[in-house]
Formats: structure tokens, C-alpha cells, sequence
């Protein structure tokens, strides 16, 4: 399986990334230990978001899209969890499951 994932930042920012293990990624991500360069440097505080999808693929065609939105899309795809808003065109939306965290 793979995930992407929405992280919310100490400044309020996004940070979007896929991986294969939701948990051992936001320990990285939270103690700074092997982290990206933007959470290194924006300090990551919640997990806002995580969707679920068979392969690689899939996973980062969805990371794509989402940091292609504006903050206020990004805002609102976190409360609303509406793919087909978005993509309903352009990705099968339901090949990806909202996990609850």
C-alpha cells in the first residue's frame, strides 16, 4: 500500500508527501531525523490528511494534484475530503481511500 499525506506546518503551510509507512514517516517528519527539506525547515505539527491507494502510481499522480492546488483548495480538500471536485476528469478518485487518523 501507499499513502499520501497532508501535513500541517508551525507556520500554518501544507506540506504534501507519499510513503509506505504513515508512521514511521511522521516520526521523521516530527523529530526532524531524515525529513524533507520543507518540514526540516517549516517544523511539521498535525497530520491533517492521509488517502490510501494500491501503487506508486496512483499515490504520486495524487500527490501531484494536490500541490498543484492553492492553499484555500488545500484547506477545504482537508475538510471536505471531495476528490471529484478537483479531479473528477483527470484521476479514478475511487482508487483512493480517506484514512481516519
Amino acid at each position: 500500500m501507499y499513502y499520501v499525506y497532508m501535513l500541517r506546518c508551525e507556520d500554518h503551510s501544507i506540506y504534501t508527501g507519499i510513503t509506505t509507512n504513515v508512521e514511521h514517516r511522521m516520526e521523521e517528519h516530527f523529530s526532524k531525523v531524515n525529513c524533507a527539506k520543507y518540514t526540516y525547515s517549516h517544523t511539521a505539527k498535525k497530520l491533517e490528511a492521509v488517502w490510501q491507494t494500491d501503487d506508486r502510481v496512483l499515490a504520486s499522480k495524487l500527490e501531484y494534484r494536490i500541490k498543484k492546488l492553492t492553499k484555500v483548495q488545500k484547506e477545504e480538500l482537508i475538510v471536505k475530503n471531495n476528490l471529484d471536485k478537483f479531479w473528477q476528469e483527470k484521476l479514478d478518485c475511487e482508487r483512493y481511500k480517506r484514512l481516519e487518523i
